[in-house]
């Protein structure tokens, strides 16, 4: 069987410790981490708001 990944997303008001239980308690462990900015434009200028923080998980090994 093949395994599955999920990514998952912290949330605007999660804290990185938050996402990681999260993760934990669906059965998932973090094996990446991706970081993205995420703009407005206010008055036709791109301005950072914040960072889109991901985790790719992946299924616990159950032996």
């Amino acid at each position: 069987m093949a395994k599955k990944q999920i990514w998952y997303e912290v949330e605007e008001s999660e804290t990185i410790e938050g996402c990681l239980e999260r993760m934990k308690k669906d059965g998932y462990m973090p094996v990446g981490r991706k970081e993205e900015p995420l703009f407005q434009i206010i008055n036709g200028e791109p301005v950072p708001i914040r960072q889109i923080i991901k985790f790719k998980g992946m299924p616990f090994e159950q032996e």
